[in-house]
């Protein structure tokens, strides 16, 4: 397999579908196959692409990935080439990336985009956009898209990724106008192994964060990597047992609330202050001498408008790692009802299988159901956007009822 490829953790039928794909893209470039007729063939090239997948089976990865090999000067995804290289960091100027800064991605952005992916590529070979969370798309920029999708221009290729291709995730008009490829979670074998060859990883700690990361890769390396994420993961899980008094309802959704806050800001501190430093040194906000005030004070508004981008995107990395931790309570309920059913299905926190056994000696299998059926209320009470806080303490009364 060649290097570029090496991206995409136990991603193998989608690995091949892709790698045909870009090896018909390469012969199109080289005049050796018609774009038109090609679309519809097994292997073939197309102009738009849905990858779906939950959430770490490495939807945007397997996005980058593509448009690397798309770009690449050998047409085999070599790794090593420019075309490969600027793909794969961002850099490429015939690839655009779309990542939703706040909740939902704008008609007036979709807009945008859409007009200036109507260009011939200027130094590649393609024009790829790679739309991440396709599903925060309006209906205003739904429909934005779907034009362009529908009247494609040459060499110009739409990536979106979204968790499924289900009406509530992408439109059924633009889901019927690009070839999907569905990605599994990578089995934890896979994880670890990426985690010991390409990040250092203990073989021990590996594994262990392997198996308790649910198939998320960057979650797994998030835990292998560092304490903290670690210790925020305990507190979730304790909560499950720790509601013997009503006073422990509040202190618990505070302690969850608390531990999303915190991914959060570990996860956006470093981001936003490179963010703001670059932005002051490319408007000289920093520089000295005569002249300058104008410059300072141009550079201290743009830093003023990206800081409210930054919250607005604060606020949506807040939401989705509660929806990490809430995914984590989940597992906790699911394997409390595998527990008490006997079954032989691996556990999803299996270093916390002794508490599971506690709880599924404790808790009769109606009332862990409950319990679980109140996780995921709440998970979809955020979803529309009722206030965190509220969800979350109405979840936990809901928890120590049974």
């Amino acid at each position: 397999m060649s290097s570029v490829w090496s991206q995409l953790v136990g991603q193998e039928p989608a690995v091949e579908v892709l790698s045909s794909a870009a090896a018909a893209a390469a012969r199109i470039v080289a005049g050796e196959l018609d774009a038109v007729h090609e679309r519809g063939r097994a292997g073939a090239m197309t102009h738009a692409w849905l990858l779906t997948g939950p959430p770490g089976s490495g939807r945007s990865v397997a996005a980058r990935t593509f448009a690397a090999a798309l770009q690449c000067l050998s047409g085999t995804g070599c790794g090593e080439c420019t075309g490969c290289r600027t793909a794969l960091h961002g850099t490429h100027a015939d690839v655009r990336l779309v990542v939703p800064e706040g909740l939902s991605i704008s008609v007036a952005e979709m807009r945008a985009l859409v007009q200036s992916a109507a260009r011939r590529p200027t130094t590649g070979r393609w024009q790829v956009v790679i739309i991440e969370d396709a599903d925060r798309l309006t209906e205003g920029a739904s429909n934005a898209l779907l034009k362009a999708v529908e009247e494609p221009p040459d060499r110009t290729v739409f990536l979106l990724c979204a968790p499924s291709d289900h009406p509530e995730d992408v439109s059924v008009t633009i889901r019927s106008r690009c070839r999907l490829v569905n990605l599994r979670t990578p089995p934890p074998e896979a994880i670890a192994r990426v985690l010991l060859e390409q990040d250092g990883i203990d073989l021990e700690l590996a594994q262990w964060a392997a198996s308790v990361c649910g198939g998320h890769v960057g979650r797994a390396r998030r835990l292998a990597t560092d304490e903290n994420s670690r210790k925020r993961r305990e507190t979730v899980l304790r909560i499950p047992l720790g509601l013997n008094r009503p006073s422990d309802v509040f202190g618990c959704a505070d302690e969850l609330i608390s531990a999303a806050e915190g991914d959060a800001v570990e996860e956006s501190k470093v981001r936003d202050e490179a963010e703001k430093a670059e932005l002051r040194t490319a408007m000289g906000g920093d520089a000295t001498g005569k002249g300058v005030a104008g410059a300072k004070r141009a550079a201290e508004a743009a830093v003023k408008a990206l800081e409210k981008r930054q919250k607005s995107r604060a606020t949506r990395t807040q939401r989705d790692t509660l929806d990490l931790a809430l995914v984590d309570l989940v597992g906790f309920y699911r394997d409390v009802l595998v527990t008490a059913s006997g079954a032989k299905a691996v556990l999803t926190h299996p270093d916390h299988a002794t508490q599971i056994a506690t709880a599924a000696r404790q808790w009769s299998p109606e009332s862990t159901l409950r319990r679980l059926e109140a996780v995921l209320a709440c998970r979809e009470a955020i979803l529309w956007n009722v206030k965190p806080r509220i969800a979350v303490e109405a979840m936990v009364t809901a928890l120590r009822q049974g």
